[in-house]
C-alpha cells in the first residue's frame, strides 16, 4: 500500500487534514509523550484507491532545540518512506521563512511532492495562494480542510500521483511472515537466528517495498518468505524515534504478510503497546503468532507457561484463538518450533469446509442455543458457506440479520472454533439477509 506523508510547519492544520481523509477509518495513536503530542498512522480511501497516511509533527528544520530535532528526524523518516509528500503550508499566513527552508530540505529529496496551500476558505485566499510559487515546488493547491472545500480535488491529485498497484498474485506455495513488535523485543536476533540455522536454505530477493530485503529460507520443503528484513537492520541506525521507524514499517510489512510473528518481550510481559500491534495484525484479518521472547531469562515452575498465557488472555479477551511460543532467540530454544507453528498456522488458513459439514454445524449450534427474538420477531438462520480463505470467510444467510446481538456472534465464532480449528488466524462472518416470504413476516 502505497504512504502519503504530510509535512509543514507547526499550526498549519496538517492533523485537521489528516482526521479528514482517515476519517472512516481506524488510526494507530502512540500514546508516549515526546516528539509530537499524537503521532498519527491511518489507511485513507479514496475512490477505492487505499494509502497509508501519516501526519508528522510540526517541522522546524533549523532549531537545535530538543524537541524540534526529534520531530525533524521524525519527518525525515516520513519522507524516505513516502512514495508521495504533501506539503502544507498556511493560506493565511503566506510563504513563511520556515517553509523555504522546508521547501530547500524537499527539493534535495527528489520526492514526488505536492504543495497543498490550507485554509484557503474563500476565493480572495484561493487567489492568494499563488504566493507560495516563490517556494518552488510546481503549482500550489489550496484547500480548507476545516470544511472540506477542495479536498476530493486534491485526493484525485494524490492517487494519480501514487504507484500503480501491484497486481495481487501470490504464490500460494510461500508462505509470507512479517517478524513485527515493540523495539528492542529481539526481532532482529530472531530473524538472525532463523537465518543462522545450516539446516535453512536462504536467498535475498528485493521486496515490492522500496528499499526492503524479503529474505527466503526452506524448512521441512516449505519456503517461507521473511518480509522487509533490512527494515529491521535499518532501525538501527534511527536516533530518536525508533518506535516511529518501526511502527511505520509494521505497517507496510502487515500489508504484503500472511501471518504476523508478533515479539513480545517474556521479562516485560505483554504490554498495551503489544496489544496494539496485535491488534492492528488482527484487523488487517491476517494470521497471528505471538512469540514470547527471552524465556531463558524468566524463573519458571511448572505453572509458569500458563500463567502467562492466561495474563494475555485476561488482557486480550477476544484473543483467545491466538497460540503464543516461548523461546530464546539467543540460545536458540525452541526457535525452530517457531517455524513449525507458523506452517501450521498457515495450513489452517487456507483450509476449506465443506457446505454441507457447515450446516450440519448451524443446524446444531442454533438448535442448542437458539438466536432471542427481537420484540416478539424470530430471528431464523436458513444456511451458511465458506466463501474464501486467506483470511476464513463464512457467510450466514438469516431472515433478520440486524437483530442478532453481539453476543450471539461471538457464541457463533466460538462454536466455529472449536469445531473446525482455525488456530491463529482471525475469522471474517458475514451475515446476509435472504428475501423473506410473506408469511415469515
Amino acid at each position: 500500500m502505497p504512504v502519503v506523508a504530510i509535512i509543514g510547519r507547526p499550526n498549519v492544520g496538517k492533523s485537521t487534514f489528516f482526521n479528514r481523509i482517515c476519517k472512516s477509518r481506524q488510526a494507530i495513536t502512540d500514546d508516549r509523550p515526546g516528539v509530537t503530542r499524537d503521532r498519527h498512522y491511518g489507511t485513507a480511501d479514496w475512490a477505492g484507491h487505499y494509502f497509508v497516511a501519516i501526519d508528522t509533527g510540526g517541522l522546524v528544520p533549523a532549531s537545535d532545540e530538543v524537541y524540534e530535532a526529534k520531530v525533524r528526524e521524525q519527518a525525515e523518516i516520513a519522507i524516505e518512506e513516502a512514495d508521495l509528500v504533501l506539503f502544507m503550508v498556511d493560506a493565511r499566513v503566506g510563504p513563511a521563512d520556515i517553509d523555504l527552508d522546508i521547501a530547500k530540505l524537499l527539493r534535495k529529496t527528489h520526492k514526488p511532492t505536492l504543495l497543498v496551500v490550507n485554509k484557503s476558505d474563500n476565493d480572495a485566499l484561493e487567489l492568494d495562494a499563488s504566493s507560495f510559487y516563490s517556494l518552488g515546488l510546481g503549482d500550489p493547491f489550496p484547500i480548507a480542510s476545516n470544511s472540506g472545500r477542495n479536498v476530493g480535488n486534491l485526493l484525485d491529485l494524490v492517487v494519480a500521483g501514487l504507484p500503480a498497484a501491484e497486481p495481487e498474485e501470490p504464490d500460494s506455495s510461500v508462505l509470507h511472515v512479517a517478524v513485527i513488535g515493540r523495539p528492542n523485543v529481539g526481532k532482529s536476533s530472531l530473524v538472525n537466528r532463523l537465518l543462522g540455522d545450516e539446516r535453512l536454505i536462504v536467498a535475498d530477493q528485493p521486496g515490492t517495498t522500496r528499499d526492503a530485503i524479503d529474505t527466503e529460507l526452506s524448512y521441512n520443503d516449505q519456503r517461507i518468505m521473511l518480509i522487509d528484513t533490512a527494515g529491521l537492520r535499518r532501525a538501527a541506525r534511527v536516533k530518536d524515534n525508533i518506535e516511529f521507524y518501526t511502527t511505520l514499517r509494521s505497517i507496510r510489512s502487515l500489508q504484503r504478510a500472511d501471518i504476523a510473528a508478533v515479539l513480545v518481550e517474556a521479562p516485560e510481559g505483554i504490554t498495551g503497546q503489544d496489544i496494539k500491534i496485535i491488534e492492528q495484525a488482527e484487523q488487517e484479518r491476517k494470521g497471528i503468532l505471538i512469540v514470547v521472547n527471552k524465556w531463558d531469562l524468566v524463573e519458571k515452575d511448572t505453572h509458569t507457561i500458563d500463567q502467562f498465557t492466561a495474563t494475555f488472555h485476561e488482557k486480550a479477551r477476544l484473543m483467545s484463538y491466538i497460540p503464543l511460543i516461548f523461546v530464546s532467540a539467543l540460545s536458540g530454544q525452541r526457535v525452530t518450533k517457531v517455524l513449525d507453528q507458523l506452517i501450521e498456522i498457515w495450513q489452517e488458513r487456507l483450509k476449506r469446509i465443506p457446505t454441507a459439514e457447515l450446516n450440519d454445524f448451524l443446524e446444531e449450534v442454533v438448535h442448542a442455543r437458539p438466536p432471542a427474538a427481537h420484540r416478539g420477531v424470530f430471528i431464523k438462520f436458513y444456511y451458511m458457506t465458506q466463501t474464501d480463505v486467506a483470511p476464513p470467510t463464512f457467510v450466514f444467510f438469516v431472515n433478520y440479520p440486524e437483530h442478532l446481538d453481539k453476543s450471539y456472534l461471538r457464541y457463533l465464532e466460538n462454536r466455529l472454533r472449536e469445531r473446525f480449528g482455525f488456530v491463529g488466524n482471525a475469522l471474517r462472518l458475514k451475515f446476509n439477509q435472504r428475501v423473506r416470504s410473506k408469511e415469515q413476516h
